[in-house]
């Protein structure tokens, strides 16, 4: 109904435009406007009144039964507490001609946004290898240790008299330089003084982003420096050596990861962890569950933590999918400590001090150290 209304008076303000220019035609030609002219103006006023008061009373009775209306002053009340239409109507002007100003229901200028505290988080995915590592402070820039390279045994039953067998032993030095990850970020000096929980959450992201990267390095760092020689770098694990035909027919597997187990033991070291890719570990996670039986070697400790076989099973972000370590990794790998996380601010970076900017850098510096190679055989866990 309020449009109709509205559309009426715009209706009117089209002829009140068009008679007020009439007016003005005769007054110029003839030096008065017509006593029809007058009339019908009048006659258009009136009707204009009418339908802004009927727009009034619609919108307060609106108002009194709790509907929602015009945060600003509506089309009938600009027109009505228009002076031009009060000059129109104490007959000082000819024509009248009011523009109308729209206003938005509901609008936000009005109305204060429920802001909540903190900060929406993006994705952390859970970084789960460093803590199955054994882990030693290092004030120095590399890490050296001297490694068992090779042993012959040759103890044997000997003869009152006989010679007594010889056995060998040989050594090997290594060295390990410390690696340094980090990264870093610019913000504004207003933002870090004045949202004190963007950022601290600015902190907790560039700490994580360093640990994230180091979770990869740690598996598959290459060690040409800057990079950290992982666990899948050369020299530092025992390949599995099983190939596809060795593994029977059906959870293949679960069959390689048992394989792998007995000749860890045999070896002389027994296996205290299964490192996977979280997706290698579902998959596995599902034959078993849809195997007659295969239920019973699936098991959760009381913190959720999966085992298979009586191991706990490591699922790492940093693990290459289709592949698989399985040992005493406890055995195997020391992480050295240089230090851990350190998150410095500056604002003398490049032109930080004229632009009002910080830069935040995070960074950390540690090595891994392989003492026993052989105490972890790994490989690709579909072998051809």
């Amino acid at each position: 109904m309020s449009e109709a209304i509205i559309k009426s008076l715009e209706a009117v303000e089209h002829n009140l435009q068009a008679m007020s220019e009439k007016a003005d035609a005769q007054q110029k030609e003839n030096g008065k406007v017509s006593e029809d002219t007058k009339a019908a103006i009048d006659a258009i006023g009136v009707t204009q009144r009418e339908l802004a008061d009927r727009l009034v009373q619609m919108e307060q009775k609106a108002k009194a039964e709790g509907q929602n209306t015009e945060s600003g002053a509506s089309w009938g009340d600009q027109l009505v507490k228009s002076d031009k239409l009060a000059s129109f109507q104490r007959g000082e002007t000819g024509k009248c001609r009011i523009e109308v100003k729209n206003t938005l229901t509901g609008s936000a200028t009005t109305v204060a946004p429920d802001r909540k505290p903190g900060i929406v988080p993006g994705a952390f995915q859970l970084l789960t290898l460093e803590q199955f590592l054994p882990s030693l402070p290092t004030s120095s820039n590399a890490i050296e240790f001297t490694r068992e390279l090779a042993f012959t045994n040759s103890a044997a039953e000997t003869a009152e008299g006989a010679a007594k067998p010889e056995s060998a032993i040989t050594f090997e030095l290594v060295n390990m330089p410390v690696s340094t990850v980090a990264h870093w970020i610019k913000i504004s000096k207003q933002l870090a003084a004045d949202n004190v929980a963007l950022a601290a959450y600015v902190n907790i992201r560039m700490k994580y982003g360093v640990d994230r990267r180091v979770e990869t390095q740690l598996i598959a760092g290459n060690g040409t420096a800057p990079n950290i020689s992982g666990i899948f770098d050369a020299g530092n694990f025992t390949a599995h050596g099983y190939a596809d035909a060795a593994l029977g027919t059906t959870l293949k597997k679960l069959v390689l990861i048992r394989k792998i187990m007995a000749d860890s033991w045999a070896a002389g070291y027994p296996s205290d962890a299964i490192l996977l890719n979280p997706v290698d570990w579902a998959q596995i996670e599902i034959d078993l569950l849809t195997t007659a039986g295969g239920q019973t070697l699936l098991r959760y400790d009381e913190a959720g933590q999966p085992r298979l076989w009586g191991l706990p099973v490591i699922q790492s972000v940093g693990m290459t999918a289709d592949t698989v370590a399985v040992g005493a990794f406890g055995q195997a790998y020391t992480v050295y400590n240089r230090s851990g996380v350190i998150v410095e601010l500056s604002d003398s970076d490049s032109d930080n001090f004229t632009k009002n900017l910080v830069t935040i850098r995070a960074e950390r510096r540690l090595a891994l150290a392989t003492e026993i190679p052989g105490a972890v055989r790994a490989g690709d866990l579909t072998p051809a």
